[in-house]
């Protein structure tokens, strides 16, 4: 039985064995080209860390306590605090409250885990790198703020906030005041509140440290913190004035810019190792496979080519047409594979390869 005529017309502009063509250079570019963009997207995210950890220093209380993220520790009292700024050399001390946004998520099997960031806003930001943080849409938190949250880019995305919608955090709604621009660092993944926020926050979180609070022990209010970020002063060389902020205030766990910096550098070297070994056999891979698929859908059309041939097509049209062929798909599906890596958020992106 013959095929009907519709189906000869389509044979006719799809000759056999493009199918198999089509899907395997496109499958195969994609795939090379979506690993470049990981690869590339994980390196400016570990870069941006870089410059975020190398502006400040951060302390906290020793031991460990319900905190999380760089300022995970035990009680920073308020004594400790004003030790603190008393040290030569000191600028800024921020008092901060900083939690996990889901407490039942373990940072020990989270990328850049989601956190609630309590900021004392009395004071100016630390942080030389980021004095400010950028905000991209609404505004920053105001000091007398309560109830509002400011949201990283990544943080927006994952939970599709938009100005003026409500977040709960623990058993507590807060309005969004304000979306971050993408810094591609820790706070992208932030939820910023103001300090009594994230004061009250910690309360509910840790019954322990309620209990010790109600019961009208030597624990204030102003006690209340998980850790503070430090700034220094023109000249002064962080790394010393972290030595010497260890030295003059006891019981801290102090954070010096330059071993978090070189942790993050030898973390980057074995991220491109990792992925430049992973690339390289997905380009042997790709590379046979795709050299496998064109020569396959060639020789099946050994037929095609012969009455080309004997209808005059010469050997470098009909090899122009397979190159050109092979180009023009892979080039659709890199872009294609491309835009789709680079839309997700960095943390997404690292755990998605993995």
């Amino acid at each position: 039985m013959r095929a009907p005529g519709g189906v000869r017309r389509l044979r006719r502009l799809w000759p056999r064995g493009y199918g198999f063509a089509v899907g395997g250079i496109a499958v195969g570019i994609a795939g090379l080209v979506a690993l470049g963009a990981l690869a590339e997207r994980i390196s400016r995210f570990i870069e941006g860390g870089h410059r975020f950890v190398l502006g400040q220093i951060s302390v906290a209380g020793a031991g460990i306590g319900s905190g999380a993220g760089f300022t995970a520790g035990g009680l920073l009292p308020a004594r400790a605090l004003s030790a603190i700024g008393g040290v030569p050399g000191v600028q800024t001390v921020q008092a901060q409250v900083m939690l996990p946004f889901n407490p039942g998520t373990s940072e020990l099997f989270t990328v850049n885990q989601e956190l609630v960031l309590g900021l004392d806003l009395t004071v100016p930001g630390p942080n030389r790198n980021y004095p400010t943080y950028p905000i991209a849409r609404g505004r920053f938190l105001r000091a007398d703020d309560r109830g509002a949250v400011v949201v990283g880019a990544d943080f927006a995305a994952a939970h599709r906030l938009q100005i003026g919608d409500r977040l709960r955090i623990g058993a507590r709604d807060f309005t969004v005041v304000g979306v971050m621009e993408r810094l591609l660092t820790a706070p992208d993944r932030f939820a910023l509140v103001s300090l009594e926020d994230g004061r009250d926050l910690w309360l509910a979180l840790d019954p322990m440290l309620r209990t010790v609070f109600a019961g009208g022990g030597p624990v204030a209010r102003a006690d209340l913190n998980t850790g503070a970020a430090v700034g220094w002063a023109d000249g002064v060389e962080p790394d010393a004035l972290a030595d010497r902020i260890r030295r003059e205030v006891p019981d801290l766990n102090v954070a010096t810019p330059g071993e978090v910096g070189r942790q993050l550098a030898a973390s980057t070297v074995f991220f491109r190792w990792l992925l430049g070994g992973v690339a390289g056999i997905g380009l042997l891979i790709g590379g046979l496979s795709l050299s496998n698929t064109v020569a396959a859908s060639t020789f099946e059309r050994i037929r095609d080519f012969g009455i080309r041939q004997a209808l005059g097509a010469t050997d470098a049209a009909l090899l122009g047409e397979v190159v050109v062929f092979a180009a023009a798909l892979g080039t659709i599906a890199g872009v294609y594979a491309t835009t789709r890596v680079l839309r997700l958020p960095p943390a997404e992106a690292i755990r998605r390869g993995g």
